[in-house]
């Protein structure tokens, strides 16, 4: 489909996306549920077919894959321009939501709040389930799973802004090593308007952006930089939904005392009572940290890495799902992806939330309530402040 780029698509792709951002709960899957209804069936602007490739892709890749969808329907739709006012739509609508969060819970005193410690207890359970879903998919062999092992122990003795990108190289070494046997996919081909040229650029800037940040961060020492390298970071390494940002969030800007626990806990449990991508948490952290202009600035840091994956692999999308060596080194950075996030699991979200037995058959009943009676999010959150304050007054 040839994309039709004239004011009248790009203004329709802005209300609709918009319409969206402001509608869309229930994470990921979900939005993809609303993606399909709106774009495929109601609207017509793709097919099954392609709707269900481009899908494949952006949970073939790192970042959030419901934004990446309404990316690629946007760049299908009108050019890459299409694409960024698909993104902007969409992720918007939250994004100023929890910044105004941001800076009204600021004037308020929430250091002792009983609800808070039932948040960190919510993000104990919550994380847990995304973490177990993606070890049975990612880590499903001796070899992934000994990947996932080295990368946890690695990043738990080793915590400095390289030892992330360095185990995630290793990783890639090793799948290619490994796993280069793997057969191709040899679906139908589909065609984006995107030359490979431009895929290229965007694809070398997606890695010299994850190398180079942390460099500079450590030369110059400006806090821009460090802020702006720790949600890039955090956006980069994400696989299998927002929720499994979380404890890499925590765990770049709470040791570090950017933001306490209680701000930090309080801000989670917004995100979950928006619609949109979860990854606009990270506007509510930048605000916290520094104002409005820190909230766009780590809205712009953490999407960005989804945004160049997203248009640098469509155009190379046929030849990377056939190629054994690129799918290998993916294998194998997925599995360390796994033992980053158990090891940011561990600390800091596990050693700040369960300090009592209390606490832990609290945490049993949410991640029960979450897993086997499938109770959507904001039940979990909403329970989890209730039962944190009950606890409070009661023990």
């Amino acid at each position: 489909m040839k994309p039709e780029i004239t004011f009248q698509s790009l203004l329709q792709i802005l209300i609709i996306s918009t319409r969206l951002g402001l509608t869309s709960f229930g994470g990921p899957i979900a939005h993809l549920g609303y993606f399909h209804d709106e774009y495929v069936r109601r609207r017509k602007w793709i097919d099954e077919k392609t709707y269900a490739d481009l899908v494949a892709l952006c949970q073939f890749l790192p970042g959030p894959a419901s934004s990446q969808v309404g990316i690629g329907i946007g760049v299908l739709r009108a050019g890459t321009l299409g694409g960024i006012i698909s993104f902007i739509g969409f992720t918007l609508p939250s994004v100023l939501a929890l910044i105004i969060f941001a800076l009204v819970v600021q004037s308020f005193d929430v250091a002792n709040a009983g609800w808070l410690q039932g948040l960190k207890i919510v993000a104990v359970a919550v994380v847990a389930h995304a973490i177990i879903g993606m070890a049975k998919n990612l880590t499903p062999d001796l070899q992934r799973k000994a990947i996932a092992l080295i990368a946890l122990t690695i990043t738990l003795l080793w915590q400095s802004t390289f030892s992330q990108v360095g185990v995630i190289l290793l990783a890639g070494l090793a799948g290619f090593i490994l796993f280069k046997q793997q057969p191709g996919d040899d679906k139908q081909s589909f065609v984006f308007p995107i030359s490979k040229r431009f895929g290229a650029i965007c694809l070398t800037l997606f890695f010299a952006f994850l190398i180079l940040l942390p460099i500079a961060r450590d030369i110059t020492q400006a806090n821009w930089i460090a802020m702006f390298d720790s949600f890039y970071r955090s956006g980069s390494l994400v696989f299998g939904g927002g929720h499994v940002v979380l404890p890499l969030l925590e765990r770049e800007f709470v040791p570090t005392g950017w933001v306490s626990e209680e701000a930090f806990l309080a801000g989670y449990g917004a995100a979950q009572a928006v619609p949109g991508p979860l990854f606009t948490f990270a506007a509510y952290l930048g605000a916290v940290i520094n104002g409005w202009q820190g909230g766009l600035l780590a809205s712009l840091a953490i999407f960005l890495p989804a945004f160049l994956l997203i248009l640098g692999a469509l155009p190379f999308w046929n030849q990377l799902r056939q190629n054994a060596t690129i799918k290998g080194a993916l294998m194998g950075v997925n599995a360390a992806v796994v033992g980053i996030l158990i090891s940011a699991f561990y600390f800091p979200i596990w050693t700040s939330s369960i300090m009592a037995p209390v606490d832990f058959a609290f945490a049993a009943i949410l991640f029960s309530m979450l897993v086997y009676w499938k109770l959507p999010p904001w039940v979990i959150v909403l329970t989890g402040a209730i039962g944190g304050t009950f606890i409070s007054y009661v023990l």
